[in-house]
């Protein structure tokens, strides 16, 4: 089955209503075998344009991973991305930051993680919580200085002009964004916290803070679909998942991924001339030696 992912991209310059935005959608898979296998196909796809992404060395994919939690993102990143090569692959995940972090602007620590050239890069949450958590929870701005009663809506909007800049100035110097964000449910959210409570094997990734956050989800929704309309290009586009299910989710988003490499039409490197006949000499010279 065929996936259009341009019926999640969000289109640059539109508004966003995310209650307008599906959670759930007509799985492109009719078994849970055959999702696997799906995957499975493109998983090696996806390896394979690797090896070529990193044999050319051209450009530098970054991956943006945002969402609620317990929305997937660490499954996406498990299951995509289990068919690439660690020494041309990165994950970053952006924790609070540390002293040192709030002592500068708040794009210098995304900066000091982007993928070199012929790299992979995935940011499991990124810059954008600059303009998500704080704006939900604006006190958060103090630790940067910033008095968030003073500051009113506009610094979000200048934050937004930032983001975009940033992300221009990196296509221009040749790295390629794609931007997910997991669109999950609060009835599935309130499902897979219950299932961690549940499992022993899942309750270690229980954190009670989840529940004081879920108090704010239509803070969150607001943040995050202001977020994505302001911030959604041509150069670096924003997809909304519909993450309710997993399997699916994972399926639309390496297909963007995909769509990005083809995008980029590498080739392995062209060998001069010299090169070429020095090499046939080398394989000559091996042909004929002594066993």
């Amino acid at each position: 089955m065929k996936i259009d992912t341009d019926d999640f991209r969000v289109r640059e310059g539109k508004a966003v209503s995310l209650a307008k935005w599906p959670t759930a959608v007509k799985p492109f898979y009719k078994s849970k075998d055959e999702s696997r296998d799906l995957l499975a196909a493109r998983v090696a796809e996806l390896s394979r344009l690797q090896e070529v992404h990193y044999a050319a060395n051209r450009f530098a994919l970054l991956i943006i991973l945002q969402a609620m939690d317990t929305a997937g993102k660490d499954g996406v990143i498990r299951h995509v991305m289990s068919g690439v090569n660690p020494q041309g692959c990165q994950v970053t995940s952006f924790k609070h930051p540390s002293g040192e972090e709030l002592q500068h602007d708040f794009l210098w620590r995304a900066a000091r993680a982007l993928p070199e050239r012929g790299k992979i890069g995935v940011f499991n949450r990124s810059y954008y919580e600059e303009v998500l958590i704080l704006r939900v929870h604006p006190e958060l701005l103090q630790g940067e200085e910033v008095e968030a009663a003073a500051a009113g809506d506009e610094i979000w909007h200048q934050r937004y002009k930032s983001i975009v800049n940033f992300e221009k100035h990196l296509h221009r110097n040749g790295t390629r964004t794609v931007k997910f964000f997991l669109h999950i449910s609060r009835e599935e959210q309130r499902k897979r916290l219950l299932a961690r409570l549940d499992d022993p094997d899942k309750t270690w990734k229980f954190n009670p803070d989840d529940i004081t956050e879920r108090g704010y989800w239509d803070q969150y929704m607001e943040a995050y679909a202001a977020c994505l309309g302001a911030t959604s290009t041509g150069l670096a586009p924003w997809y909304v998942i519909p993450a309710d299910d997993k399997e699916n989710a994972r399926l639309i988003v390496i297909e963007v991924i995909l769509e990005a490499f083809r995008a980029m039409k590498e080739t392995y490197p062209r060998l001069d001339p010299d090169r070429v006949k020095q090499l046939r000499a080398i394989r000559k010279a091996l042909s004929t030696a002594e066993k």
